[in-house]
């Protein structure tokens, strides 16, 4: 029996992460781990780091193209990963390693099923 997989995403806003300078190294060393595992147990789908140097753009419906992103949007920075895993507890568990190894708390969201796949 096949087992249903549903896709998560974990992240954080960079204005999350308080880590002090000297420790940032130590950071990135201990969120790549987490990754690297997640590689190795077959979970991984994606991650990374939105550049929060470049701001965003927002391509309206009627093709214009204008600096900025959506009013109501507070914040939109900070890292993030995709996991594909069996279940919810098994996405939190996975949001536990990485919010150790980032020293800030994970949000954890549910992809929608996609009908046609």
């Amino acid at each position: 029996m096949e087992v249903a997989l549903s896709r998560y995403l974990i992240s954080f806003p960079g204005r999350a992460m308080n880590v002090p300078e000297g420790d940032l190294a130590d950071v990135a060393d201990a969120a790549h781990a987490v990754v690297e595992e997640a590689r190795l147990a077959g979970v991984f789908v994606f991650a990374g780091g939105l550049d929060e140097d470049v701001g965003p753009v927002l391509v309206a419906a009627d093709g214009t193209i204008t600096e900025g992103s959506y009013p109501e949007t507070e914040e939109l920075s900070g890292g993030f990963a995709i996991i594909e895993v069996a279940s919810r507890q098994e996405a939190l568990e996975w949001a536990r390693k990485l919010a150790v190894a980032c020293r800030c708390d994970q949000e954890v969201r549910v992809f929608m099923d996609d009908p046609l796949v």
